[in-house]
């Protein structure tokens, strides 16, 4: 009986005080996950951050570092598009591309918009970013910047994605969902693969926790299932130095109807 007992203990994952978190699956160690937290604790650089987008859903935070960016490519067409408008307003070519909506939400002479998903192969439904990026802009090298929410596929997106087309985003601005996840081995594996491969290139700058999200605590560490993470390729930093104030000033909810959710402390440097 101890020997089933533990078994269940070294599989069954379950998150305290919630409903429905109990799952069988191989549990990725406490190491594993503080590890890979630490790599992406947020760090203050030369470049201030700024808000791009509402004060809301679709605002996010970036740094203020977009001269000679020609392109912003932003799988994933929502109700606004209030940070792509802002791109098209310093003079940035808007790429936009979804194809589970007919045409984005505002126009601008500066917006392209193609009716395919972005994933790992290309069909009459998919076509992979850098399929897209190509055909785009043909024969060029400029920089780019890379806004992604694409509901569980930015895993897939970047593991497919070539190291040489990352090297070309100068910022990416990603949510990333299922992160109370990262207990279950299997989904942790894929997912530190897709952070390990940006960290390569880029430094995190800022991570705000959607509070439409559900925010779980287990082995003492705290995960909210989506958040926005802001990536600032490291060529560009200069006087890095982790950043400790948290929420920065510009954060706003996600919906401000539900309660704030502020980043766990098992995500930055405290």
């Amino acid at each position: 009986m101890r020997k089933i007992e533990k078994l269940l203990k070294y599989l069954l994952i379950e998150y305290p005080g919630t409903k429905a978190k109990k799952f069988l699956t191989r549990m990725t160690s406490i190491d594993r996950v503080s590890s890979l937290l630490k790599k992406l604790y947020p760090i203050n650089c030369d470049k201030d951050l700024i808000r791009f987008g509402p004060k809301g859903d679709g605002g996010y935070l970036t740094p203020d570092d977009f001269k000679g960016i020609e392109a912003c490519f932003s799988p994933g067409v929502s109700s606004a598009s209030g940070f792509e408008k802002e791109c098209a307003n310093r003079g940035i070519k808007v790429f936009l591309a979804d194809k589970s909506v007919s045409k984005p939400a505002e126009e601008d002479k500066l917006f392209h918009f193609s009716n395919k998903f972005i994933g790992s192969f290309s069909n009459e439904d998919f076509m992979t970013i850098d399929s897209w990026v190509d055909q785009s802009l043909p024969n060029n090298k400029s920089d780019l910047i890379l806004q992604m929410d694409i509901e569980k596929f930015e895993y897939e997106v970047f593991l497919s994605m070539s190291e040489n087309l990352i090297s070309r985003f100068r910022i990416m601005v990603i949510e990333f969902h299922d992160l109370d996840q990262l207990w279950n081995q299997s989904f942790f594996n894929i997912a530190e693969r897709a952070f390990e491969k940006i960290l390569h290139t880029h430094s995190c700058m800022h991570i705000h926790p959607n509070n439409i999200a559900n925010t779980q605590k287990l082995n003492g560490i705290e995960t909210t299932q989506a958040m926005e993470f802001t990536f600032l390729r490291k060529d560009r930093i200069n006087n890095a130095q982790l950043q400790t104030i948290f929420p920065h000033p510009l954060d706003y909810d996600n919906d401000p109807n539900e309660p704030s959710t502020i980043l766990p402390s098992s995500w930055h440097s405290h």
